[in-house]
């Protein structure tokens, strides 16, 4: 059963890999992604896709893996103790897009699916995943879309689905020492097994085929401002918070590690340039000030109704 189930996983995510590149690829116009293939040698391998000084991105990537071992690692079990010691099996795919323009928004997402086995035991799966959006220069109205698309793929599985799921995803991607959201969030959910395993599978579907048509209407929009050295100055300084992010606190960057996964794919998220400089302020009223609004838990939509008397 528990081999059945990641059979179908795994023809999806390797669908949704494709697909992902080629929107993102053609959206670039001209740049497109390489491959390269690993294997690890506890179980299991990935074939990393990035792509490199484009019209639009930067850098960026699109990873698909399936690790397998005797063991899950610590950090996959730190919250569900009672799983240490069974045997593995984890599939996934995880993206990040970092564009050269700093009015087009970083973006990044994931989703996985995890059988966790015993002898004599019947396995134990669930899936995790989303998608979260790291603007620089950030505007309401492109904001308010990417919630409005996030919303619609959870509408059809619940009322409460996306509220609930927003708030995860602005819990999870915080920066506890910084005091501040990574970005202005999305969707963010994990340890999914609440239902049949179609339903699950449906919903981690919907988010995976959502991404696209929450991302390239914003990329589109923007990546023809304007921008200069100030601007591009203040991005690199807002990636250091990415880097922090992902090097810090990300669950999944510390899960490919400790499983012995590839460290070349695994820090692929990180972006190709980043600065820090000490005890910097944004001038009061500027543009670069404006960014520390929208770094707190916000209810976008509601915000939005307000605004149009909905």
């Amino acid at each position: 059963m528990a081999h059945e189930h990641l059979d179908d996983v795994k023809h999806y995510l390797l669908d949704l890999q494709d697909r992902l590149c080629s929107g993102l690829a053609a959206a670039d116009g001209r740049a497109s992604f390489q491959e390269d293939s690993w294997e690890r040698e506890e179980g299991g391998g990935g074939r990393s896709r990035v792509i490199e000084h484009g019209a639009v991105f930067e850098k960026g990537g699109v990873n698909f893996s399936h690790v397998f071992g005797a063991q899950l690692p610590p950090s996959a079990t730190a919250a569900r103790p009672e799983l240490a010691g069974r045997s593995f099996h984890a599939v996934g795919v995880s993206w990040v897009m970092h564009p050269e323009s700093p009015h087009v928004p970083t973006s990044h997402g994931n989703v996985r699916f995890f059988i966790a086995e015993k002898e004599g035991e019947s396995p134990v799966w669930w899936f995790g995943g989303g998608f979260d959006l790291t603007p620089y220069y950030p505007v309401f109205e492109d904001v308010v879309y990417w919630h409005t698309v996030a919303q619609a793929a959870c509408t059809p599985f619940g009322d409460n689905v996306y509220s609930r799921y927003k708030a995860w995803c602005d819990e999870y991607f915080y920066l506890k020492h910084r005091g501040e959201t990574r970005g202005v969030g999305g969707l963010f959910f994990d340890d999914l097994n609440e239902g049949s395993f179609g339903e699950c599978f449906a919903f981690l579907r919907a988010v995976g085929d959502s991404f696209l048509d929450a991302y390239l209407p914003i990329v589109e929009r923007r990546k023809g401002d304007a921008w200069g050295e100030r601007e591009r100055d203040f991005q690199l300084y807002r990636r250091g918070r990415y880097v922090e992010f992902n090097l810090v606190w990300d669950r999944g960057t510390l899960f490919g590690l400790q499983s012995g996964g590839r460290t070349e794919s695994i820090l692929m998220s990180l972006p190709p340039l980043a600065r820090w400089e000490y005890a910097f302020t944004p001038e009061a009223g500027s543009p670069e000030a404006r960014l520390n609004e929208y770094l707190v838990p916000r209810d976008w939509l509601h915000e939005a109704d307000q605004q149009t008397g909905a």
